[in-house]
């Protein structure tokens, strides 16, 4: 039989044993809870450059849609460049901005699928419109500027070719790919501008020097404002909104209840 010391030592050992147990448990958790924290607070972190402008505008929203998406508003192409036929049955405005990155995204991955699928099959027809974010891109209005001069000397066929020209050259100023974000902005200015509309054929100098077409620029961003754009890009399919850089499939979707409408 145990006796009374013995007892005793055993209940101490025990009891030792299961504090012991107790603090490394609580040590786990914490540890665990607290890497739970840094994990998030820097995934808001690094996202909320991306996603908002310094105004708390939404400046990416996919999969979020902000209100009133599908309401339809009255929107229109103004004297905007047109792309396609201009009396095809489905009108896409985009409100976008040369140097933000999720318009360079839909440009990269989305745009030329729905060119090909439904603009140069006459389904639609697509407008680009600026919404420059100058606070944090601030050379949206001048590649917007050069654009419109572009336009001014070839029409509107040469403005999307100048369209296509920026996103293209903009993207790799800094060494960057096709598709990494621009990061310095001072190398993208009237220089690069001019040049890139001189290999298209077109010399802009006086035009894009003078802000000839800034006033179209702010024109747009006030109408995009007034239509319930927060960020860019925006697009209005026939009035109704779909917000982001969205996939092709959301525009298919929306291309196609319009035309089956």
């Amino acid at each position: 039989m145990m006796n009374e010391d013995n007892k005793s030592q055993s209940h101490a050992i025990k009891a030792n044993d299961t504090i012991t147990i107790r603090k490394d448990t609580l040590w786990k958790y914490s540890t665990f809870i607290l890497a739970a924290i840094l994990i998030v607070g820097a995934f808001v972190f690094f996202m909320g450059d991306d996603n908002t402008s310094p105004t708390g505008n939404v400046v990416n929203n996919p999969g979020n849609p902000l209100p009133g998406q599908n309401a339809r508003v009255e929107i229109d192409a103004d004297d905007d460049a047109v792309l396609g036929d201009k009396d095809a049955p489905v009108e896409i405005i985009e409100f976008s901005d040369y140097q933000c990155p999720f318009c360079r995204k839909f440009w990269t991955e989305t745009y030329s699928q729905i060119k090909k699928e439904y603009v140069e099959t006459g389904k639609v027809k697509f407008v680009y419109r600026d919404f420059p974010l100058d606070s944090i891109h601030p050379a949206a209005t001048p590649a917007g500027i050069a654009a419109e001069c572009v336009r001014e000397k070839g029409g509107d066929e040469a403005y999307f070719k100048m369209h296509d020209k920026i996103f293209t050259e903009g993207n790799i100023l800094d060494g960057g790919s096709a598709t990494a974000p621009v990061t310095k902005t001072a190398q993208f200015g009237a220089v690069e501008l001019k040049k890139w509309a001189k290999e298209l054929g077109y010399d802009i100098g006086s035009c894009l020097d003078s802000n000839k077409y800034k006033s179209e620029i702010q024109n747009d961003l006030a109408e995009g404002s007034a239509a319930g754009v927060q960020g860019t890009p925006a697009f209005f399919v026939n009035g109704k909104l779909l917000s982001g850089a969205q996939p092709f499939s959301a525009f298919k979707q929306a291309i196609d209840a319009e035309l089956n409408a």
